[in-house]
């Protein structure tokens, strides 16, 4: 079991703030994570009575307690506990003044100031969602009570602060520091030791507030610090959510998100703006995460900036752009594959990683229940656009390359890599440009991972006869369908109109989503490559297409270190072999400007 030194908790006298004068407690550790925490308190409640934990709300640490008692009578309690060892030397006893939300047992509140009737056990308060959770009307307000103003702390002088400050116990400084790091004032570690680094971070939020740079924070100064600092993990609302129909349990910001609804193998939690959060419930093992992480990389909601790494039986994928930051998160437990997803806009960072902090320490599978595949399934709001739920991310410019090494590397039109600050094949993989040739119109493009391609062009030798048959394999309608198709034509002159001799004119009604393909002939070798249609203020009649030749395209790719072997024989294969075949080689590339 981990044990802290001490506990991590704010009083009175640094909060301007009262707690129940009648309420005393033997504080037995604190924790930073509310996973350690829950089994601490676990294996102490096994043992001993009265055992309650809370979250210390100055802080983001955990407390386990065991109280509420007298002050006598938890002084008394304490020596008899630490006497017999079942308490560590360090557990003291507390008015409980930093105590917050209380975590244990689920569904308790012993800090209400009016009782009332325990929950059942069976179905927690703290549960926020249950499998189709109904929903209780809001009980009618009642009337505020008119609350007398606290009075004004008075401002002190330097000494003044000096000595306030210096009646401040180990768990004040360390809540302070714990304040000043969220703010980005504060870098070091979280020793309540008020050293250079600190006295620094203090000089540096007083300037951001306009006082004076002394180092030494004001009972006035602290209060304020830690008001703000509280404010927004109020604002959030951390708490523990458990979905059972999930399977999940998990801390996150409830004041943010409600339930929506289940999408197998989502559930929805929605908020204003851009704040989500998505639960990840499915049954399966390695092969169904794996396929996961790459479904999940083509949605709207997991932007393709920032790292990700899929190892084993988890992976993590953090993303962002301009608009949203989001971290996804699945691992495969209890027999199958469970995670979380968080989406927040840009611009409100402190509080998104606040609140994944929170997801990442509390994550857990509660056992083997998993969401139902047809879970959340309407058959009158399917759409292709979306996965479960979630919208699929469209690329600004879809065209077609094919495969010439073993590697990945691919050769596309130069239109369909232009001016892109992403670029992805099969929507999937990131990628680079390695080479260009504005005249002959062509690009290479460099996988960032290698890949392993079901199929690699081989180039024709020789120049096919004028009205001889060929065709295009692309993604005609710019991914929508899973696999390139084959449109077929004739080959309609052996140069351009304009007399270049790299070019065929060809008798082929293309769709811009082909450009970039693989002209093949009857075996499924690779005679050119399809052209972009845009060419200057030209308006062809659409059965026109053209092509770069082969041997123009073995040229640039011998020039970037790409050597091409001549394909062999001259057989013709079946429709369908040649449709196969085409489409081993054939990749969407994808364009996001």
């Amino acid at each position: 079991m981990k044990r802290v030194f001490s506990a991590i908790s704010i009083y009175a006298g640094l909060m301007g703030t009262s707690a129940l004068a009648q309420d005393y407690w033997i504080q037995v550790e604190a924790n930073t994570t509310l996973t350690e925490a829950q089994a601490a308190t676990r294996d102490y409640d096994a043992e001993l009575d009265d055992v309650a934990g809370f979250r210390l709300g100055a802080s983001g640490w955990y407390a386990t307690a065991i109280g509420p008692y007298t002050e006598e009578e938890a002084t008394r309690r304490l020596q008899q506990l630490v006497s017999r060892g079942v308490l560590p030397l360090d557990a003291f006893v507390s008015a409980g003044t930093g105590f917050g939300q209380q975590f244990w047992p689920v569904g308790a509140n012993a800090r209400a100031n009016d009782a009332a009737e325990e929950p059942a056990q069976d179905e927690p308060e703290t549960t926020l969602a249950q499998a189709e959770p109904d929903v209780a009307p809001d009980p009618e307000p009642e009337p505020e009570a008119e609350v007398a103003p606290e009075p004004e702390i008075p401002e002190e002088t330097v000494n003044e602060a000096r000595r306030s400050e210096a009646q401040l116990n180990r768990e004040e400084r360390a809540a302070l520091q714990i304040a000043l790091q969220f703010y980005d004032h504060y870098t070091g570690a979280i020793d309540s030791a008020i050293g250079p680094g600190t006295r620094g971070a203090m000089r540096e939020w007083q300037s951001a507030q306009g006082y004076e740079p002394t180092g030494v924070l004001t009972t006035r100064q602290r209060a304020e610090l830690l008001d703000e600092y509280n404010s927004v993990i109020d604002s959030l609302g951390l708490g523990v959510v458990a979905d059972s129909r999930a399977g999940i349990e998990i801390v996150m910001p409830a004041a943010m998100v409600d339930f929506d609804r289940y999408e197998a193998p989502f559930a929805h939690y929605e908020g204003d703006g851009e704040v989500r959060v998505v639960l990840i419930s499915q049954s399966g093992g390695q092969s169904t995460l794996y396929g996961l992480y790459d479904i999940l990389q083509s949605l709207e909601v997991v932007p393709m900036e920032g790292d990700r790494n899929r190892e084993g039986n988890s992976f993590y994928i953090n993303g962002q752009d301009s608009r949203i930051r989001s971290y996804t998160y699945a691992t495969v437990v209890d027999g199958a594959v469970k995670g979380y997803m968080l989406t927040w806009p840009r611009g409100d960072e402190r509080r998104y990683e606040l609140a994944l902090e929170a997801m990442r320490d509390s994550f857990a599978s509660t056992g083997p229940a998993v969401l139902e595949d047809n879970a959340g399934l309407d058959e009158t709001m399917q759409n292709v656009d979306l996965v479960s739920g979630l919208e699929i991310r469209r690329a600004d410019r879809a065209r077609t390359g094919f495969y010439v090494t073993q590697q990945g590397m691919v050769l596309t039109t130069a239109e369909a890599v232009e001016g892109c600050s992403q670029i992805t094949l099969d929507e999937s993989y990131p990628a680079t440009v390695a080479a260009t040739d504005a005249a002959l119109g062509v690009a290479l493009v460099q996988p960032e991972e290698t890949l392993a391609p079901l199929g690699v062009a081989s180039f024709a030798d020789g120049e096919p006869r004028i009205q001889s048959d060929l065709a295009v394999s692309g993604f005609s309608f710019g991914g929508r369908l899973s696999s390139a198709t084959l449109t077929f034509g004739t080959l309609a002159d052996v140069q351009g109109l304009d007399g270049e001799d790299n070019v065929y004119r060809l008798d082929l009604e293309a769709q811009d989503g082909d450009a970039g393909g693989p002209i093949v002939d009857n075996g499924g070798r690779v005679l050119g490559m399809l052209k972009s249609a845009n060419d200057g203020n030209r308006q062809f009649p659409d059965e026109v297409s053209f092509a770069t030749k082969a041997d123009a395209l073995e040229s640039f790719l011998e020039s970037n270190g790409v050597r091409i072997m001549p394909a062999q024989g001259t057989g013709s294969l079946t429709p369908r072999a040649l449709s196969e075949t085409t489409a081993d080689m054939s990749v969407l590339v994808s364009c996001y400007e």
